[in-house]
């Protein structure tokens, strides 16, 4: 058996407001998925499918607006970011820096060495991916050799293109 449904009237007298004084399609989600549980005493799930959003964004939207409610100083929380991150970006470039010392020497950069001092600064295993995110993020790339061969002759090569035999005979 489900819990009961408890309204909080301030919280929906917030949410009429901000319904009347909305200025985007996100604050009028937010209004509206509380609204329309407490007015039209909709599940979740129907008041998910008339804003034409999933059941967590509707409980999302619902927390937000809570949120805002509780701090009207701050506005309606964004989705995105490094929520997973080990480290963070300041530390990681004090991570990288002496990998960066050697590799301004003209020092190869071997992933190998790398991954595992990160793996010994964090205390446990990282995968190849890790790493090779972490060179992006701070602006690293892989120097891929020239395309041709520095000792290359163009001359020597056009004079073999146009002496080779046109057919192939086996020995």
């Amino acid at each position: 058996m489900s819990r009961p449904r408890q309204v909080d009237m301030e919280l929906v007298a917030q949410a009429h407001a901000l319904a009347l004084e909305a200025t985007n399609v996100e604050e009028l989600r937010c209004a509206q998925s509380v609204l329309l549980p407490a007015v039209l005493n909709a599940t979740l799930e129907q008041t998910a499918a008339a804003l034409g959003v999933g059941r967590a964004t509707a409980a999302r939207l619902q927390r937000r607006l809570r949120s805002r409610v509780s701090e009207p100083n701050k506005a309606l929380a964004q989705r995105g970011g490094r929520r997973r991150a080990w480290m963070s970006l300041e530390e990681e470039r004090s991570f990288l820096a002496p990998w960066a010392q050697r590799s301004a020497d003209g020092a190869m950069l071997v992933v190998g060495p790398l991954r595992a001092a990160l793996a010994q600064e964090l205390g446990h295993p990282v995968a190849h991916s890790v790493v090779y995110r972490l060179l992006e993020r701070h602006g690293w790339r892989k120097v891929a050799p020239d395309t041709r061969h520095p000792k290359s002759d163009s001359q020597v090569q056009q004079g073999w293109k146009k002496n080779f035999p046109k057919r192939w005979r086996p020995c």
